[in-house]
């Protein structure tokens, strides 16, 4: 991860109501954002992350992922480390018309998909056009 990928806990304790408990690195995840016709797919990275480690929220148009990392227990002598390990925390902001209900999210081998599906006023539809 490069090093502007990088914020403090103090950045992510400022920039989200919920009370950090952890010292040491967080990151900013990669992500990709996807549009879709039905649907908006938020692809982050989030290596070393589990299911039961992250928490989604969506609240007042902003979506906000945090996800906690156990830190490395190992006695290795590195030569070289440039692999960092933290936790991982990212908030955006997302149109109003997603339906906030039906918002669903799956973590396997590090990468954290969400699917936020379109309000249905939001879906694009096509309009007949009738001949006279």
């Amino acid at each position: 991860m490069s090093n502007d990928a990088r914020i403090t806990k103090n950045e992510a304790e400022n920039s989200s109501s919920a009370e950090q408990t952890r010292c040491g690195q967080c990151y900013r995840p990669n992500v990709d954002i996807i549009e879709k016709s039905d649907e908006l797919l938020v692809v982050a990275d989030v290596p070393g992350a589990t299911g039961d480690s992250i928490d989604v929220d969506f609240e007042d148009g902003a979506l906000t992922i945090r996800a906690a990392v156990a830190p490395r227990e190992d006695n290795r002598n590195y030569l070289l480390r440039e692999y960092g390990v933290g936790d991982f925390f990212r908030t955006f902001r997302v149109s109003e018309a997603i339906d906030a209900g039906k918002i669903s999210a799956q973590c396997a081998d590090g990468v954290l998909t969400l699917h936020l599906p379109k309000a249905e006023a939001a879906k694009p539809r096509k309009i007949a056009v009738q001949s006279a």
